[in-house]
């Protein structure tokens, strides 16, 4: 079983517009709405690679019941905490002519103490019966860094892998509470670290993740975009480059990313597996409209055009 965390769950609605203008009427073409919020995408990434998947977090109001509704069609198993509120919605307009994208993110209800002691002890209840752990995103108002400290405390404790893909000062607090793996771009890293990183140098990237491994960390990944990624575990180091796709939808690719490390550290494959898989569902779920999901046929068809080589 794959355990996911989505502290700041959302509906996601994607709007397909032509000719998007800023401050003026415009008719929505296409439009799609899902269970969203980072977690919530690793979990179907997850589930649709077959993997049993149980998820997390926060939830409220008629919206979160729609979230819940839509976990349950998709094979994923709610196990989240009822808050007062109403969970939030995340706007993505997906311009056909400048094929640009434009997000509007709503803030979300506030939780209390009590909400974060309640997400603590169902995480606690249910670590320990799954394969690997993801801890997602963005806190809501009322939550702080405690929380996911928390959370990842209690899955060393349990001897489980837990994968942390947050940003900013939240990512920054955590990494004492050494999650298994980390998945930062190269501002990020550079962020960690106190300096600047340079995406095109891999001894560089390879410094910086070593850096990283002496506070504990045992597995990061560093995105490059589209110039795939650079991975660094007891294993080795490696550089995984994806084939030149024709990209629909990118908001959602690193979360599926993370559903597929989830998927191969359950299935017990090796890191550079895990990395060949993890890279194969991200570009995949570029190729499809719904956010955080994709289709296998593309998977099938993109996995033996990835390369992978070893860096170290």
């Amino acid at each position: 079983m794959i355990l996911t965390v989505t502290a700041n769950a959302a509906i996601d609605k994607r709007y397909v517009t032509s000719g998007f203008e800023p401050g003026s009427v415009n008719r929505v073409k296409e439009c799609a709405y899902s269970a969203g919020g980072k977690g919530l995408n690793v979990s179907r990434a997850a589930a649709i690679a077959g993997e049993q998947v149980t998820a997390t977090g926060f939830l409220g109001g008629h919206a979160g019941r729609y979230i819940e509704e839509q976990l349950s069609g998709s094979g994923i198993r709610s196990e989240f905490i009822w808050c007062r509120g109403e969970s939030r919605s995340c706007i993505n307009i997906w311009d056909e002519s400048s094929r640009t994208q434009t997000e509007l993110l709503e803030p979300g209800f506030t939780v209390d103490e009590k909400d974060a002691d309640r997400l603590a002890a169902r995480f606690s209840e249910l670590v320990g019966s799954c394969q690997a752990a993801a801890i997602s995103g963005s806190l809501p108002s009322g939550a702080d860094t405690l929380l996911y400290k928390r959370l990842l405390d209690i899955g060393r404790k349990a001897g489980k892998k837990v994968i942390l893909d947050t940003s900013g000062k939240l990512l920054e607090d955590c990494i004492d509470s050494q999650p298994f793996m980390i998945k930062p771009n190269t501002d990020e890293i550079g962020m960690l670290l106190g300096r600047t990183v340079d995406p095109t140098d891999h001894a560089d990237l390879l410094d910086a993740a070593s850096k990283l491994h002496e506070k504990g960390i045992s597995c990061v990944v560093i995105s490059l975009g589209s110039e795939g990624s650079v991975m660094s575990c007891s294993e080795g180091a490696f550089y995984a480059r994806v084939p030149k796709i024709d990209a629909v939808n990118t908001v959602g690719c690193g979360d599926s990313m993370i559903g597929g490390f989830t998927v191969g550290l359950s299935l017990g494959l090796s890191m550079e597996e895990c990395l060949r898989l993890a890279s194969g569902i991200s570009a995949s779920s570029a190729m499809t409209m719904e956010t955080g999901s994709y289709r296998p046929s593309d998977l099938k068809m993109i996995l033996p055009q990835i390369k992978i080589t070893r860096l170290r």
